[in-house]
């Protein structure tokens, strides 16, 4: 009895899957093709930095050139002083960048808001993104960090890192709060009917229903703006903080060499990378989520 039952439950379970030879041929061809295409690639990518190498290093005025922007004597003496400096861009990254985005989260809420009555809202919103937006940041950095000093105002701080970094989150809330914007505009007109139809009020609507998707969308353009708001941190020199920009200006003043100044922009750019290539990936993650329609 045993016997042919186990008989009759290996006769009908599922045999283990074995592909087909046309199917192993197909995966062989793909992995053929994405072998030959790295190596056209990494072959290519060779070729132009062994021509650029030569071109520059084959210039005539490379000798002073490397001795002027790319000094290792120079670099070795700036490098703690310009280390030091960019602790002072981190903090104001770290303060800034929440601040930028609370604030652009609520002007672009109250720039969608409905209804005659918050007309005079939404203008002012409209205004504050507008002006600011259009208004160039090192300008606006100057005027904030002297002008507000000159008006002797009691209780109102005069230190330079607290009025640049003031600057910089007036202007990057504007040029967020449009991201935000264009956000909230491209949540679906029915994802707000269906939600005020459950009985939820239109602060409701937005927080659970509207805001969630709005941000997720919008994630990768606030990681690039994020980015932009580490590099133009270095502003606040123009105001006398010693970050890492005026460490290298300081040098660069002693000695005429502008080596410290290269090695600040690489420190920028090594700061801004891990950023930009997280923000490449939440883009391809999103564009996979919505292909495969698990995105909203």
């Amino acid at each position: 009895m045993h016997e042919g039952t186990d008989a009759a439950g290996a006769a009908s379970a599922p045999s283990a899957y074995v592909p087909s030879r046309r199917r192993l041929d197909r995966e062989a061809y793909r992995r053929s093709r994405a072998r030959r295409s790295a190596l056209i690639a990494g072959g290519s990518t060779v070729v132009v930095a062994a021509v650029l190498a030569v071109v520059i290093t084959g210039s005539p005025g490379w000798p002073v050139t490397r001795t002027t922007f790319f000094s290792g004597h120079y670099a070795r003496q700036a490098l703690s002083p310009v280390l030091h400096g960019f602790v002072l861009n981190l903090e104001l990254l770290v303060v800034c960048g929440p601040t930028v985005l609370v604030l652009g989260l609520l002007i672009a809420a109250l720039r969608t808001l409905r209804g005659p009555v918050f007309l005079p809202v939404r203008l002012l919103a409209t205004a504050y993104v507008d002006f600011f937006r259009g208004f160039p940041l090192i300008i606006l950095v100057l005027l904030v960090v002297f002008g507000v000093p000159a008006l002797q105002l009691q209780g109102v701080t005069n230190d330079p890192i607290v009025l640049g970094g003031t600057a910089l989150v007036i202007n990057y809330s504007a040029y967020l709060a449009e991201v935000f914007r264009a956000g909230i505009e491209s949540v679906h007109p029915s994802q707000r009917a269906a939600a005020r139809s459950l009985g939820l009020g239109y602060a409701q609507t937005m927080r659970f229903v509207v805001l969630p998707q709005a941000v997720r969308r919008v994630v990768p353009a606030l990681v690039n703006d994020m980015a932009s708001l580490q590099k133009d941190t270095g502003l606040v020199y123009l105001g006398g903080a010693i970050d890492a920009v005026a460490a290298a200006h300081i040098m660069v003043a002693s000695s005429f060499n502008y080596t410290p100044l290269v090695l600040a922009g690489l420190g920028f750019v090594l700061l801004t990378i891990p950023m930009t290539r997280y923000a490449d990936w939440l883009t391809r993650r999103m564009d996979n989520q919505r292909a495969q329609g698990g995105v909203v």
